[in-house]
């Protein structure tokens, strides 16, 4: 995964009939999406203005400049919108990590298996959660592993990896159930960063 930006929310579909739209955010709060300025799409090409003027389950209903319609807002469904991670600010903890740096890594185990990518980082009442999302033809489940030191005893964000040494029991679930992250980026205002011992500081 690039290091140059970071995932700050997608959109989810349009609100309404003028050109709004629903966006799952990931960040700890959401209308937060709206303060970093103007997004880009995946590519880098497309760039929006937020206006956020609501809020819905996880996330926040918005205004994107140039989206005047509602079929202009449908045809963003599943765009992903980027901010540059030099917008961010540095972290004190060599062991803290944005959650939206840690979507994407590829998960290996401590034998060396393969185990797939980091889809989401789900914040529960424990800690935090990774859900890893095996290669499609590998026929596996997906995996809940916990985020902690011992399960994860290694983050390599330069090379785009982590290992994994997993609890003998872990959660799995059906690789077709839908999941996404519920935060993913830090900022000034208190958005969440995983912390290497799976807690949130501050």
């Amino acid at each position: 995964m690039s290091s140059a930006r970071v995932i700050v929310a997608a959109v989810a579909g349009a609100h309404g009939v003028s050109g709004r739209v629903k966006l799952k955010t990931f960040t700890e709060v959401p209308a937060n999406v709206g303060t970093f300025g103007p997004l880009t799409d995946e590519s880098g090409e497309r760039q929006f203005d937020v206006r956020v003027t609501g809020s819905t389950k996880g996330g926040v209903i918005a205004e994107l400049s140039g989206i005047r319609n509602r079929d202009q807002a449908e045809a963003l469904k599943g765009t992903t919108l980027h901010v540059d991670r030099d917008r961010l600010p540095a972290l004190d903890d060599a062991e803290d990590y944005y959650q939206a740096d840690l979507i994407g890594l590829e998960a290996v185990h401590v034998d060396g298996q393969r185990l797939g990518r980091v889809k989401a980082v789900h914040t529960l009442g424990a800690g935090e959660v990774l859900e890893i999302q095996p290669p499609l033809r590998a026929g596996r489940r997906t995996l809940l592993i916990p985020f902690t030191r011992e399960a994860v005893p290694v983050v390599d964000l330069a090379e785009g990896r982590l290992t994994v040494d997993p609890p003998q029991e872990i959660e799995a679930r059906p690789e077709d159930e839908e999941g996404a992250a519920d935060e993913g980026v830090a900022d000034a205002d208190g958005a969440a960063v995983a912390d290497g011992d799976g807690t949130a500081p501050g």
